[in-house]
């Protein structure tokens, strides 16, 4: 991308996207040599001196717990480049945005393949930079306030996080996430060790009260940057919390329980009633994601195998379903030149098939049955009945029945907002817009496998559920 002139934009488009896609052939192939059998063991792994001064080693691997969310990465990826042929924001430079985006694509997924503690917080560093400036340059009219507030909750996170490796290092000699949970087994002030990395990695999910910056991220954000942000980069702080804090230190995770929990379920409801209050589309879809990742940490927080497993099944439906709910709003901005809720309209008369594509997204987000979004909500809200031996029961059951409300307010928002944009006649300052077309070429490429996806994970959830089981067993997660 360095070597391509500036006004080469085709060339640089294309160098983008080949090069997403050798990374995916390259992924497939590693996906197909994986052995399934033995899903909870660390394979193709790569393990080379390299900070010899602190006994940090350039460690990666994949087994099954990282395998959905780098399987994730890889394929969103190209499909966001598909869409920016026909969709590079404004200012332009597709140059400089094309590369952040390729940079960002290697953090994420050196993060979910990293086995060492300081290896796995470089490549989490290495995102934020990319996102920081995709927000600052190419995002909306609040541009410069949103880049600065993520980048400094981020930041702040990332500073206790490291506190808290560097002390589990120190204590265990090795920073090498294989030994690790034997080694810092009996580490003195796990709890507070424990804190650290639950406001890291909180602020990165973001759990409430931490998720204040997503809001105004997701609306700032150009389309591609949201879509980024929603299907993988809030994965990172949920991925963190099973692979590293519960993994390493389990009896500080159950002191830490019941305050996520409750923390996960105020999140649901707050992010529920937040988007109610929404009148632009895209902050209510980014308030939805507060509500959804609440879910998902409420299934972390049960510390059961069932929890985290619907938790990790969360994460990737959450990155299918609202990664192309972004994609739609990105489409919808482009036709309308808004996104306030209160101007759109008509959208199944004007762009019928954008109209449907919404509605069927709306209803995987709502947990519709036989769609993906199913089968992230209701098994970790199912697996609160009964969390890990000595989890308040009581406690865990009222978060339950609080957390099945925040279903029933999801439907109610997803369908008001489908209800005010889709139905209906378009408003008169649209009727004869040009721009109102429907669907293209390069949204039909960029979004059809996330449809597709959808629908098969919704019908056959067995393909994420067995192989993150195999792992949750052989690392010894959940009862």
């Amino acid at each position: 991308m360095m070597a391509i002139p500036k006004e080469q934009e085709s060339n640089q488009k294309a160098v983008a996207l080949v090069t997403s896609l050798a990374t995916l052939a390259v992924g497939i192939w590693i996906l197909v040599k994986f052995n399934y059998d033995k899903g909870g063991e660390l394979q193709f792994v790569m393990d080379h001196d390299w900070i010899k001064l602190i006994n940090s080693r350039f460690i990666m691997g994949l087994d099954g717990l990282s395998l959905p969310l780098f399987a994730l990465t890889i394929a969103i990826v190209p499909l966001v480049f598909i869409y920016s042929l026909d969709h590079i924001p404004a200012p332009g430079n597709p140059k400089a945005f094309l590369s952040l985006m390729l940079v960002l694509e290697t953090g994420m997924i050196g993060s979910f393949l990293a086995q060492d503690l300081i290896l796995f917080f470089v490549f989490f560093e290495v995102v934020l930079l990319p996102m920081y400036f995709m927000i600052g340059v190419w995002g909306g009219p609040e541009r410069k306030y949103a880049s600065i507030k993520f980048f400094l909750y981020t930041l702040f996170g990332s500073a206790l996080m490291i506190l808290s490796f560097l002390a589990v290092g120190q204590y265990a000699n090795t920073f090498d996430m294989r030994e690790l949970p034997a080694l810092a087994q009996g580490i003195p002030h796990a709890t507070w060790i424990f804190g650290g990395m639950f406001i890291g990695f909180g602020i990165k999910v973001p759990m409430f009260p931490f998720h204040t910056w997503l809001p105004d991220a997701h609306t700032q954000a150009p389309t591609q940057g949201s879509v980024i942000l929603a299907a993988v980069l809030l994965k990172l702080g949920t991925y963190g919390f099973v692979r590293i804090a519960i993994n390493i230190l389990p009896e500080a995770a159950k002191d830490w329980a019941p305050v996520i929990g409750i923390l996960a379920v105020i999140g649901i409801i707050y992010g529920a009633l937040g988007c109610l209050a929404q009148t632009d589309m895209k902050r209510l879809i980014a308030f939805s994601s507060v509500a959804h990742m609440g879910f998902t940490m409420l299934g972390i927080a049960t510390l059961t195998k069932h929890g985290i497993n619907a938790a990790v099944f969360g994460m990737v439906a959450h990155g299918l379903i609202t990664g192309m709910l972004f994609f739609i709003a990105g489409s919808m901005k482009d036709r309308y030149h808004t996104l306030e809720i209160k101007r759109l309209g008509g959208l199944l008369v004007s762009a019928p098939r954008l109209g449907w594509i919404l509605g069927f997204c709306t209803m995987a987000s709502l947990g519709l049955p036989g769609l993906a979004g199913f089968w992230g909500e209701f098994p970790a809200i199912l697996a609160a009945y009964q969390p890990a031996a000595g989890l308040s029961v009581p406690l865990f059951r009222t978060l339950m029945v609080i957390a099945s409300l925040g279903t029933v307010l999801a439907a109610g928002y997803l369908l008001w907002l489908y209800q005010r944009t889709a139905f209906g006649t378009p408003p008169e300052e649209f009727e004869n817009d040009p721009n109102i077309r429907d669907v293209n070429k390069y949204e039909w490429m960029a979004w059809t496998p996330l449809l597709i996806a959808i629908v098969l994970f919704g019908f056959m959830p067995g393909l994420i559920f067995d192989v993150v089981d195999k792992s949750l067993v052989a690392l010894g997660l959940g009862a």
